[in-house]
């Protein structure tokens, strides 16, 4: 009776600790998270390279993950995440262009639903006739994540492409997105734009305002996502 109730995953039912290993197998990275611990938090994550000798743990994530990020190119973006209880900074890139049949939506790394979402916020809010392009999107480095936060910078990175105008460099974004083009705040911004400023980004977009002042960081706020592109200066197209 109980394999009939577990299915195919008895042998989880069985065991105290699940780990399981995530990555492109082409990508130098592997995370590593715990998806069971019956006996702790599975809200932790490690960030590995795959190097001769073996698996070797990252000490900087989010320097490493960001180490070779194009600067002054349009269709990027940083995003500062949360994986488990980590904060992780990543960069989302988007390629947006004219299809010549149905178009198409590719997407590596992100949940395609929330890719979805916002590519409809854009053409409803912004105005931009995303649903007759090819879109293509995905987290550098081979990672995944599913964070609300990420949901900015997609938008950010997809308007970029669109209107050919670059996110400044020193900008770093957070925000989760509503249907009705509001932007809302996420948890944990403190440790976010923390991680952020370690890593020398001056300049932080998001919603609400910030309770504490974050010395070395201008924090910009915006409630709708039209305020948020043009501060970002991806209002215009080329």
């Amino acid at each position: 009776m109980s394999n009939a109730l577990a299915g195919p995953r008895v042998v989880e039912h069985l065991v105290d600790v699940v780990l399981m290993f995530e990555g492109d197998r082409q990508h130098v990275f592997r995370m590593l998270r715990g998806i069971k611990n019956r006996f702790g938090s599975t809200s932790e994550l490690g960030l590995f390279a795959m190097e001769g000798d073996g698996l070797v743990p990252v000490e900087d994530p989010s320097r490493a993950l960001l180490a070779e990020r194009p600067e002054d190119v349009p269709g990027s973006a940083v995003v500062a995440a949360v994986e488990g209880s980590r904060p992780l900074l990543v960069e989302v890139q988007a390629l947006l262009v004219r299809s010549y049949g149905t178009p198409r939506r590719v997407v590596s790394g992100m949940d395609p639903h929330r890719v979805a979402l916002v590519l409809a916020v854009i053409e409803r809010h912004l105005g931009l006739r995303v649903s007759e392009m090819d879109a293509f999107f995905k987290l550098t480095g081979g990672v995944s994540l599913d964070d609300p936060a990420l949901d900015l910078g997609i938008m950010a990175a997809a308007v970029s492409s669109v209107t050919g105008h670059p996110v400044p460099t020193d900008w770093v974004v957070a925000g989760e997105i509503g249907l009705t083009g509001e932007l809302r705040r996420v948890s944990r911004m403190g440790e976010r734009l923390n991680e952020a400023q370690n890593l020398g980004f001056r300049r932080a977009l998001i919603p609400g305002r910030l309770s504490e002042i974050q010395p070395g960081l201008t924090v910009v706020s915006a409630d709708k996502v039209d305020v948020a592109m043009a501060r970002l200066g991806l209002n215009e197209r080329d």
